[in-house]
């Protein structure tokens, strides 16, 4: 028997050695498709991309911090490259139980020259992080001025876009946390108060249903629920406004939530409103249901777009259907005409047609749904029928 100790301790272990693996098989994959698309290496600057690889949450900093992933080989070590006083950060993270070298730089030293050394061999072409600072990117092309530089998107994005069972966990206790604020709205929103203060209410919800930061809170009631990425104003809601609430924030494990619902504030919605919700929520429906293996993205859209038009609001639908989410809260795929991309089992991405009458008032429905083996499951559970707080 282990002492009760040990025990724990054994545990703890085996949990750091989950996430080194994890972090271990990403940058393996990430190695073979940068190979394969005929790059010699990734640089990947702080960001999602860094977390996804490594699980080092870095601050974007004027002081290089950059990741050399080297293509081809899944044996060869990866570096990163990191201001000196960020190394403790660095060496916290599952990046170096995963095998990452850390190399650190003083001030006021070029720490390009060290990216060129974590490289072997010449160098045609590097992936670089899709959010890469302009001032890391030129300093990167002066450091390597024979090397095409391409977006590193072009690899990850596809690896990024196809969720392990963990991420789509941690997806879901995310759509958990985000239904638990939409349930409690009666709360706050109500005639006679302003969009701001509703707002404030919310964002504070969203805190306390376990989000570690907020990231967008849009309260759009009125004619400004015609605006999709209205945020909050001094509009004092009116009695049977139809209001649109769109929010949105991040769990401890990095992971986004999402999720609009549309409300009234009084007991009964005006009856145009009322007519032109009902065909949103048939085409909310009806994309969901679209979802499966093998149906191409664009398919989903069209799911959500026809009966919409057909309706004779399909110029009120001014936007894409949705969005991968993830690491970000826009990421691939993306639900829209054009992406003939098949979905596989393990895509996340919302589920958001919208209807917005300029001048009058607007709609929107959006659920986070991930594709299964089998079809679909939503993430987000709330009812997406009309309600009217009142």
């Amino acid at each position: 028997m282990y002492p009760a100790k040990r025990v724990l301790h054994f545990r703890i272990l085996i949990s750091m050695t989950a996430e080194a693996v994890e972090a271990r098989r990403r940058i393996s994959a990430a190695q073979e498709a940068a190979a394969r698309a005929g790059l010699n290496a990734l640089l990947i600057t702080p960001g999602s991309d860094l977390r996804y690889l490594t699980g080092y949450q870095a601050l974007p900093l004027e002081r290089l911090t950059c990741l050399v992933v080297p293509a081809g080989d899944t044996a060869a070590a990866s570096t990163l490259v990191v201001p000196r006083l960020e190394r403790p950060a660095a060496e916290a993270s599952p990046a170096v139980d995963a095998g990452v070298r850390v190399v650190d730089y003083g001030d006021g030293t070029d720490p390009y020259p060290l990216v060129v050394k974590a490289l072997d061999g010449p160098i045609g072409a590097v992936g670089l992080a899709d959010q890469m600072w302009a001032l890391h990117v030129l300093g990167l092309r002066s450091a390597l001025p024979a090397a095409a530089q391409r977006l590193a998107g072009e690899i990850l994005a596809p690896l990024r876009a196809r969720k392990s069972p963990a991420e789509v966990a941690a997806l879901r206790e995310a759509g958990a946390a985000i239904d638990g604020v939409h349930a409690s709205m009666a709360r706050w929103l109500r005639p006679g108060r302003t969009e701001a203060e509703v707002g404030a209410d919310i964002a504070a919800a969203i805190l306390e249903a376990g989000h570690v930061r907020v990231d967008f809170v849009i309260v759009a009631s009125g004619p400004n629920g015609a605006s999709p990425h209205h945020e909050t104003s001094s509009r004092v809601i009116e009695v049977g406004d139809p209001v649109v609430v769109d929010i949105g924030g991040t769990m401890p494990s990095g992971y986004c939530s999402d999720c609009t619902r549309t409300y009234v504030a009084g007991p009964t919605a005006p009856a145009s409103f009322a007519e032109y919700y009902r065909v949103l929520y048939e085409a909310q429906r009806a994309s969901v249901a679209a979802v499966a293996p093998n149906v191409t993205a664009e398919a989903v859209d069209a799911a959500a777009r026809e009966p919409i038009t057909r309706a004779g609001y399909g110029e009120a639908f001014l936007h894409r259907t949705g969005h991968g989410i993830g690491l970000d809260t826009h990421e691939d795929p993306y639900i829209v005409a054009g992406n003939t991309v098949p979905l596989v089992p393990g895509m996340a991405f919302s589920v958001e047609p919208g209807i917005y009458l300029a001048g009058q008032h607007g709609a929107r429905i959006e659920d986070i749904v991930v594709c299964t083996d089998s079809g679909v499951e939503r993430l987000n559970t709330t009812s997406t029928e009309l309600v009217c707080l009142g």
